[in-house]
This record gives structure tokens, sequence and C-alpha cells, in this order.
């Protein structure tokens, strides 16, 4: 009976102590959850199952499917600017409920909210937004991070389309796996950065497991403001709008070398 005690007491121990820790786990980029292992070409995904654990990290693999297929001809840039590219398939990712699969053929992009011309916009209309290439850093709050080249439209210019009004504060992010709006920016920061959405990284159409269609390219915030899987932008003047990450108490400035956390 002594024994029996010990051995449930332990095991009481250990299940607290996991718990802790996944709750204090940080978060990079869009509840529970899958471990996913990613390539250039398509990911394979296992499942973890906990109702404690609100993000998950993904490691490269070889792995060859995807649901969205590579694009012929596409030859992924090692090189951008004079700077050496991380390879898409040693670019670590998080991801919340798993990767989304988006169909590109039935896609559709809203925009609306505090805007006078709601705009409902298919894959092949962001594509015929004049194209912009950045070099850009994704750093994660955790501590890694690595370097692409990002390309793809201005959200200034999908927003200069859609007439924002002048009440407009910002651009909340709503994605596949976070309905209730996975994250926001402020419009005078994506404005005075020209800040675009990445439909292609290193040259290559975005991988479902990146985000496909784009990834916003959130330059100089950590890498829970790159939100990914985006089905639609509201323009709100709320400024006190918290995002999924934010409400765990992240920074909604999210400067890289800021604090992490919201000071109380």
């Amino acid at each position: 009976m002594r024994f029996r005690f010990v051995l449930v007491k332990t095991k009481l121990i250990i299940t607290t102590l996991a718990s802790l820790a996944a709750l204090l786990l940080p978060a990079c980029t869009s509840n529970p959850v899958s471990t996913s292992l990613s390539s250039v070409t398509g990911t394979s995904t296992s499942t973890i199952t906990s109702s404690t654990l609100p993000v998950t990290d993904t490691l490269p693999s070889t792995t060859t499917y995807t649901s969205n297929p590579p694009v012929p001809g596409e030859v992924e840039a090692t090189e951008f600017m004079g700077t050496k590219l991380t390879p898409i398939n040693q670019q670590r990712n998080n991801a919340l409920a798993g990767i989304r699969h988006i169909d590109k053929e039935t896609y559709v992009l809203t925009i609306d909210g505090l805007v006078d011309n709601p705009l409902t916009l298919t894959y092949d209309d962001l594509l015929a937004f004049p194209q912009i290439s950045k070099l850009m850093p994704l750093d994660c709050v955790e501590g890694w991070g690595f370097t692409a080249k990002w390309t793809g439209p201005a959200l200034t210019e999908l927003f200069n389309a859609a007439k924002v009004q002048q009440g407009a504060k910002i651009a909340i992010f709503h994605t596949a796996d976070v309905q209730g709006g996975y994250s926001s920016l402020d419009l005078n920061y994506i404005n005075d950065r020209t800040i675009i959405i990445g439909m292609k990284l290193n040259d290559i159409t975005l991988p479902d497991e990146r985000g496909f269609p784009f990834q916003v390219v959130a330059e100089s915030k950590y890498g829970y403001k790159w939100s990914k899987w985006i089905t639609r932008i509201e323009l709100s003047d709320n400024e006190y709008f918290r995002g999924y990450w934010e409400g765990y108490g992240y920074n909604n400035n999210a400067d890289v070398g800021g604090p992490a956390f919201e000071t109380p």
C-alpha cells in the first residue's frame, strides 16, 4: 500500500509539472494542438492531445506531401541582397490546432469593417496587386529565428482599394485557426513600414505549413504578430483589441528586443 501511494503521488507531481510547463510555452505564429514536420514541398503532422498545451514547435523534415502542390518551375532562392537565406526546410515554425490547408481555387479574402468599399479578393486578385520583395528576419519570442526573402503586395495597397475610413486605427487578422481575431497591427505601423503579405517565401509559393495563401510580414515584430492562414482582415477603431497570444499576456507591441509580456 505504501509503495502504491508513493507511485500515485509521483505521477501526480509529474502531471502537474507537465501542465505548468505547457502553460509557460511561448508562441510565435498562429487550441491545442499538433506537432508538424515541414519541408518546401509539403508537410506531415502528428497530433498531441492536451487541453493545456497552447502551442507546438514544428521542426523540418523531408516529407513531400502538401494539399497545394508545388508550382512547376519555381526554384528556391538561396541568397537575396547579398544575404544568405535560411532554407525553408530549416525554418522552425509554430502552429495552433495544426496546419490549415486552404484551397487556392476557392479561397476568398474579405476586407471589411471601417471601410467604404468592402472587398472579397481571390488568390489571383492578390497576385494582381504590385508585388514587393523584402529581406526580413522572423524572430520568435522563444529566442529562435530565421532570415528569408518575402514577396507579396503591400497591405496599404489592399486597404486603399477598400477605402479605409478615417476612424480606423488597427487591422485585425482573422485566421482559419482563430476566427475571433488571431492578432492585430496598428495602421500607422502598417503604412509607415509598408508592411507586406508574403505570398512567396524564398521565391517559392508559400507552403501550407507557413500559412498559405500568405503570412503577414510584420517587420521588427515578434513572430506571434506574423499572422497566417488569413481569411478576413477587419479594419477597426478598437485599440483595446487583444489577439490570441496577447490575451495570454504577451506584449501587444511585440517589438523585437522589447518586453515579451505586458507589464501589470
